[in-house]
C-alpha cells in the first residue's frame, strides 16, 4: 500500500486531464479534495473553491481558459495564506498568468505556472509532462505533486514563460494535424491507398509521436476527445493575440484556427481537433483504400472540395482568385442550418473585430462566442452563380503553394 502524505492536495476541475490526476495522486498516497463546477459523484467532492482551499494548501487548478482561471482565484484568494501554492495547469495567455499569480501573492500565497503537454492516456498512466514557471521555493513545495502525475518536470522559467511555452509547442502539433489532413487529401486525389501514407511517414523525417496517435485515428474516422477542437482553438487565438501584440501575423496559426472554426462551427467544438480532416472528408472515416481498379469512382473515399478526374477535365485550365465556397456544413445550434464562414482577420483589425474573431466557444468552466460575426459571402464571376469548382479551388491552393 503506498505510504500515506499527510499534506492535503486539492483540485479544482474534473475534465480529461483533472480527473484522472485526481485518481494518481489517490494512488500515490495523498489525500485529495475536488471540485468541479459540474458535481461528479467522486471521493472528497467539496461544496465550493473557498472549502477547497480552507482544506488543502496545494491546489492544482485545471480548469479551461482565461477567465476561468482569474475567475477561480479570485474565488479562492479569500482563504490564501502564505502557506498556500497553487499549481495553475491551464493553457492560458502569459498575461493572464502573471494576472492570477499577481492575486494569489497579495494575499501572500505562490503561484506555480504549470501547464502540461500529453493527453488523456498519458494524465491516466501518470506520464504529462509539465513545462514550469516559478518561484523556486514555490516549485520545490509544487514537485513532489506535480511528480504525481508526469513522466517529467521541465523548468522553463518565471511566471508566464511557462505559458509562452505551452502556447510555442502547441502552435506545432496544430499544425503538423493540420498538415496531416491536407497531405491526406492530396494523397487519396492521386488515387492511393491512405494506409500508404501512414508507411511513408514512418521512415519520413518528418514524422512525430503527434502523427503516430493522431494518422490512426484520423483514417478510422475516429475522433474521441483527446484534445478538443474548442481548446485548440482557444490555444491558436492567443498565439494569434501574441503575433498581433507584436505587430505581425503568424500564418501557419490562422491557418489552424480557421480550420479549427470550421469545425466548431459545424457543430464539433467537443471532438478531438483531427476532425479537422473532415473539411476534406465530411463523412469522416473511416477512409477506404481504393481497390485496384483506381478508375472506379465509387471505390474512392468521398473527398470533399476534391472533384473528380471528368470534372477537372471539364474546367480546363480555369485560373483565377480563390473565392469562398458557399457550401457549408450544418451547425448543430441554429438547428441544422448553414453555418457561415468567419470572416478572415488581418493585423490590422480594429479591436471591436479583433474580439469577435478571438471567440472560441463554450466550455465546461466559461462560455464565450462568436454570434455577432459576421458572414464572409464569395464574390462570384460571371457564368458562376450556378456552380460551386471546388475541385478548383483545392487545385489552386496546391499548385499556387499557398496558405489558407
Amino acid at each position: 500500500m503506498a505510504r500515506r502524505i499527510r499534506r492535503n492536495v486539492g483540485i479544482i476541475g474534473l475534465g480529461i486531464i483533472g480527473s484522472r490526476v485526481a485518481d494518481n495522486l489517490r494512488r500515490k498516497g495523498y489525500p485529495v479534495f475536488v471540485w468541479n463546477r459540474t458535481p461528479r459523484p467522486v471521493p472528497n467532492f467539496v461544496g465550493s473553491p473557498i472549502e477547497l482551499a480552507e482544506l488543502c494548501d496545494l491546489i492544482q487548478l485545471f480548469v479551461s481558459d482565461d477567465d476561468a482561471l482569474l475567475e477561480m482565484v479570485q474565488r479562492i484568494k479569500s482563504a490564501l495564506t502564505k502557506q498556500h501554492v497553487v499549481i495553475a495547469s491551464s493553457t492560458v495567455s502569459p498575461d493572464t498568468m502573471r494576472a492570477a499569480a499577481e492575486i494569489v501573492e497579495r494575499r501572500g500565497g505562490r503561484l506555480v505556472d504549470a501547464p502540461f503537454t500529453g493527453s488523456k492516456a498519458a494524465a491516466a498512466s501518470g506520464e504529462l509532462v509539465y513545462y514550469i514557471g516559478g518561484e523556486p521555493a514555490a516549485l520545490d513545495q509544487a514537485r513532489p505533486v506535480l511528480e504525481g502525475s508526469a513522466k517529467e518536470v521541465v523548468e522553463i522559467g518565471t511566471v508566464g514563460q511557462a505559458s509562452a511555452m505551452k502556447i510555442a509547442t502547441n502552435i506545432i502539433t496544430a499544425a503538423v494535424v493540420q498538415g496531416a489532413a491536407e497531405a491526406l487529401a492530396l494523397v487519396v486525389d492521386a488515387g492511393i491507398a491512405p494506409e500508404k501514407f501512414l508507411t511513408a511517414m514512418r521512415s519520413n523525417g518528418s514524422h512525430s509521436k503527434t502523427l503516430e496517435m493522431k494518422l490512426p485515428k484520423m483514417l478510422a474516422g475516429d475522433f474521441e476527445p483527446h484534445f478538443s477542437v474548442k481548446h485548440m482553438l482557444k490555444d491558436m487565438a492567443i498565439a494569434s493575440r501574441v503575433a498581433r501584440s507584436l505587430g505581425g501575423d503568424f500564418p501557419v496559426v490562422d491557418a489552424a484556427r480557421h480550420a479549427l472554426q470550421d469545425e466548431e462551427r459545424a457543430g464539433r467544438a467537443g471532438a478531438d481537433y483531427s476532425c479537422v480532416i473532415q473539411k476534406f472528408f465530411p463523412h469522416g472515416g473511416p477512409l477506404v483504400s481504393p481497390q485496384a481498379d483506381a478508375e472506379a469512382p465509387e471505390d474512392q473515399p468521398d473527398l470533399a472540395g476534391l472533384d473528380s478526374r471528368q470534372a477537372r477535365d471539364q474546367a480546363g485550365t480555369e485560373r483565377g482568385d480563390l473565392a469562398v465556397p458557399t457550401t457549408r456544413a450544418p451547425d448543430s445550434r441554429n438547428g441544422g442550418g448553414p453555418a457561415e464562414r468567419a470572416p478572415i482577420l488581418e493585423p490590422h483589425d480594429d479591436a471591436a473585430t479583433v474580439a469577435v474573431e478571438m471567440a472560441v466557444g463554450p466550455s465546461e468552466h466559461a462560455a464565450s462566442t462568436a454570434e455577432g460575426a459576421e458572414p464572409a459571402h464569395a464574390t462570384k464571376s460571371s457564368g458562376e452563380e450556378n456552380r460551386e469548382d471546388t475541385g478548383g479551388l483545392f487545385r489552386r491552393f496546391i499548385r499556387r503553394g499557398s496558405g489558407y
